[in-house]
């Protein structure tokens, strides 16, 4: 009887065990449970950055549609626009090149 509980114990434990190592590292166990969260996290920030960003570019179209001071910096700045009666002064380069 007592070999009879010691098997029986035995494949107890083995199968205790078997289901433990497949909670943890099967398809759907904790390593990949703890992936998924990571990835949903860095989803998550990520969208939240997006969000940011598309209300940032949201309100540069406001002003560029109802801010014609704006629109002027805007095209000064990227454009390199002259505004009227305006005189552009460059420098002289006075550097001598260089020889190698």
């Amino acid at each position: 009887m007592k070999s009879r509980q010691a098997i029986l114990i035995a494949l107890s434990i083995l199968l205790l065990s078997s289901l433990l190592l497949f909670i943890v590292f099967g398809d759907n166990g904790l390593i990949d449970l703890n992936r998924l969260k990571t990835e949903r996290d860095d989803l998550l920030q990520k969208n939240e950055s997006l969000k940011q960003e598309n209300l940032s570019l949201y309100r540069e179209i406001e002003r560029l549609k109802n801010d014609p001071e704006y629109v002027e910096n805007v095209a000064r700045q990227e454009l390199g626009v002259v505004g009227k009666d305006e005189v552009i002064l460059k420098p002289p380069n006075n550097r001598k090149p260089q020889i190698d």
